[in-house]
């Protein structure tokens, strides 16, 4: 058995940082009950669960941002 290093192509999000509903809310700079109901509707930054906390890597808030802001806007 092979216990060769792993590789960061492997772990995309080995030097990311993880971010909880209040850390995201504020850098979004919404209440953190927007962020709760943009997962409920499957319309924010991807999260995950880690017990019974939801965290979010800091890299996919950001690119979640970043599509956000190039999205056509309706009625700007």
């Amino acid at each position: 058995m092979s216990t060769a290093p792993t590789s960061h192509t492997e772990l995309p999000h080995a030097d990311d940082e993880l971010m909880s509903i209040a850390e995201v809310a504020e850098l979004v700079r919404v209440p953190e009950g927007t962020v709760r109901y943009w997962r409920h509707l499957g319309q924010g930054p991807r999260g995950f669960r880690i017990g019974r906390s939801v965290r979010f890597w800091r890299t996919e808030v950001v690119r979640w941002l970043d599509e956000q802001s190039r999205r056509p806007q309706n009625g700007d």
